[in-house]
């Protein structure tokens, strides 16, 4: 392999770096990609179910425990909400929605740079494919039947078929783990649509339970009516 290399001409090194440099990038964002889903798979289905039993149960202990699992996606989506003052239950529903919209490109994060990898990886495999045909050709010389340039040919023919073999296995590994990082963020998806839609209806049995005026006018109303019924005569 090295020797291939070390007769490869410059524009096939040339490609195999940038291959190269393609490849450690992509190690290193899928690495950052794999111990972000480790944490969230592991962690994230468990805490969403405690916290909502935990909120139809004793509401006022949620705070903190989402305050302990703040790192998590779904504990942000939830404190959006759930720290809102006395919000109804439109109000606590957009909450939500508006916060799972920012933490999608957290979760999608680097997506796009593997599937730029997995698009740009064969091509220029491709270019180093024809590079090296057209170092191969150039080098043939039909009426030296003695061979004394078949160095050449060879050079070729390794330029061609490194950087295609090079090209596909980056593109390969791109796509692999690009495609798992999607079926991941598929299931966490769901997950957080699921146990979003048991909030929201807690709490709307909670808002059932304890209605909230819902205009100033409306607290304006209730003030003017206490302070009326005090001001009655007992007697009457």
């Amino acid at each position: 392999m090295l020797e291939a290399l070390s007769r490869m001409p410059v524009s096939g090194l040339i490609i195999v770096i940038i291959l190269f440099c393609f490849l450690v990038v992509a190690t290193a964002l899928i690495a950052e990609r794999i111990r972000f889903w480790m944490t969230v798979s592991q962690r994230q289905p468990r805490f969403a179910k405690e916290l909502v039993e935990l909120y139809r149960q004793q509401p006022e202990l949620v705070e903190e425990k989402i305050k302990r699992n703040i790192d998590l996606p779904i504990s942000r989506i939830f404190s959006a909400a759930l720290t809102l003052d006395h919000p109804s239950p439109e109000e606590f529903r957009l909450a939500m929605e508006s916060e799972l919209q920012a933490e999608i490109p957290t979760m999608k994060r680097f997506g796009g740079v593997l599937e730029i990898f997995v698009g740009l990886s064969p091509l220029l495999g491709l270019i180093g494919t024809i590079t090296g045909l057209i170092t191969a050709f150039g080098s043939l010389n039909i009426g030296d039947i003695g061979g004394t340039r078949t160095a050449g040919v060879s050079a070729g023919i390794s330029e061609a078929l490194i950087t295609t073999a090079a090209g596909l296995i980056v593109a390969a590994l791109c796509l692999l783990f690009a495609s798992i990082f999607r079926n991941i963020y598929q299931r966490q998806m769901a997950l957080i649509q699921e146990y979003g839609g048991q909030l929201e209806l807690a709490y709307r049995k909670y808002y059932d339970r304890n209605p909230q005026p819902s205009s100033v006018i409306d607290q304006l109303s209730i003030a003017i009516h206490q302070l009326a019924a005090k001001g009655e005569p007992s007697g009457y």
